[in-house]
């Protein structure tokens, strides 16, 4: 997702540098005028405005807080600089860069993202924003590039916030998804015809009308990581657990996801559900395309 995101940066005209663990998945964007960094902090003293995008909330903590090998890209920031994180991550861990940012007079966002690989590419996602207002604005109009619906939710934390609810919403939905296809199956429905009828109806949401194609075409390639997911879904109840609130449709959607990654799918797009439920109802694999 980071890679189509700089690149609608790198199709605007803007100068960017470029940092990843693996220099080889950064070279599309070396190819398109991106200059490598060796190290993120590099990267962080070059820029005005920097975007992250990683894996886990302990990648976050020490890109941006630093190790005992490393500084970390606040000490490496210039006053005056902008870092946006677009990982979806800890509310708490947003709110601790903010306030290690602010004592060097960096700003900070958290804008985590939805819309999956599609978005990313057609610079469609929406992103949720947690900061200052005025901030928000400096970033705006790159956020336009990479996104089209697109709010300051709150205050430093309130975008993790908001993603953490996209994602309780999701993992719900997917569990739906993916016995409303099987059923169509065990009943000998076309499932394509299907989603064409209930996916313009009440029932229609992003998942059956994109992730529900991919699950009919058996292409299980990842837009979003189960190992992600059950990431996100952590959070989330951990989140709500601070809160005193009992969220039993997202308990019950992890331990489907947590079935998967004991299956060995952790490494598929969260629409392998389906290859979940297949084994649950002892199915014969439905047919692709």
């Amino acid at each position: 997702m980071g890679r189509s995101m700089c690149g609608h940066l790198l199709d605007n005209g803007y100068r960017v540098v470029v940092n990843n663990r693996t220099r080889e998945k950064a070279a599309p964007l070396l190819e398109k005028g991106a200059y490598w960094c060796d190290e993120p902090e590099a990267a962080a003293a070059e820029a005005d405005i920097l975007f992250t995008i990683v894996g886990y909330p302990a990648d976050v903590a020490s890109l941006y807080l630093g190790t005992k090998a490393r500084p970390g890209i606040i000490a490496a920031a210039r006053s005056g600089s902008i870092l946006v994180d677009m990982t979806t991550s800890e509310p708490s861990l947003a709110q601790q860069i903010a306030v290690e940012a602010a004592s060097k007079k960096i700003q900070t966002l958290d804008a985590p993202v939805s819309g999956g690989d599609v978005g990313a590419q057609k610079g469609t996602l929406a992103i949720m924003g947690g900061g200052s207002k005025e901030t928000f604005e400096q970033v705006l109009p790159l956020f336009q590039l990479m996104g089209e619906n697109i709010a300051l939710m709150g205050a430093a934390g309130c975008g993790q916030h908001t993603k953490m609810s996209n994602q309780i919403l999701i993992a719900s939905t997917m569990i739906g998804t993916v016995e409303a296809l099987l059923y169509a199956y065990k009943a000998g429905l076309d499932q394509d015809a299907v989603i064409d009828i209930i996916g313009k109806g009440a029932a229609a949401s992003w998942s059956i009308n994109n992730l529900g194609r991919r699950m009919v075409k058996r292409n299980f390639q990842p837009g979003f990581y189960i190992k992600h997911f059950i990431k996100d879904m952590r959070i989330a109840l951990l989140e709500a657990e601070r809160m005193n609130l009992s969220l039993p449709g997202l308990s019950l959607a992890k331990q489907f996801y947590l079935s998967a990654m004991a299956l060995g799918f952790e490494n598929l797009g969260t629409q392998a559900l389906y290859k979940v439920f297949e084994k649950i109802n002892q199915l014969e694999p439905s047919p692709g395309p």
